[in-house]
């Protein structure tokens, strides 16, 4: 099947489930029981957090890229993205390279980058001022993480933004 067929199969899929119906007029999203209030983000932020929160739980597949079934994190960047209108690169640390870099704290909708290992490099999207949803490859899916956390401050490297 095509990717922007997928994609748009996608697309109207997260939207019905995040009960938006094609419009960002409703700005709140319920994942997991915990509701998320993104009505004083601009559209643009707010589609892009609503989609890569839709994908929370979705098993981490090293390359995967496909919604609701496989993603890595960057994989979860370019489909969040791509949901919200905007091309970005496939490879975190292109993805980082690209975007507009970042003083201060990132917000929602902002990339974080993160050096994991030795030649390891992670990124993952800000939902509010100290969380940010990640693909992880410790949990084994996508979900929710606290920047502010020793692990993830520690190998903080910066932020970036496509908006």
């Amino acid at each position: 099947m095509p990717r922007l067929l997928v994609l748009g199969l996608f697309m109207g899929l997260a939207l019905s489930l995040l009960g938006c119906a094609g419009t960002t007029e409703t700005r709140g999203v319920e994942i997991a029981g915990e509701t998320f209030d993104l009505s004083a983000l601009e559209p643009k932020r707010a589609d892009l957090v609503k989609a890569a929160l839709s994908q929370i739980g979705t098993p981490y597949v090293y390359g995967g890229e496909t919604p609701y079934q496989a993603l890595d994190c960057s994989g979860l960047m370019l489909v969040a993205h791509e949901a919200a209108g905007m091309r970005i690169p496939r490879v975190s640390t292109q993805q980082q390279a690209a975007a507009k870099p970042l003083r201060g704290a990132p917000k929602a909708g902002d990339l974080v980058f993160f050096k994991t290992g030795p030649s390891q490099y992670h990124v993952g999207l800000m939902v509010d001022q100290q969380r940010f949803v990640h693909a992880s490859t410790s949990k084994r899916r996508v979900r929710l993480a606290n920047l502010g956390s020793t692990y993830w401050s520690e190998r903080f490297l910066g932020a970036g933004s496509y908006l």
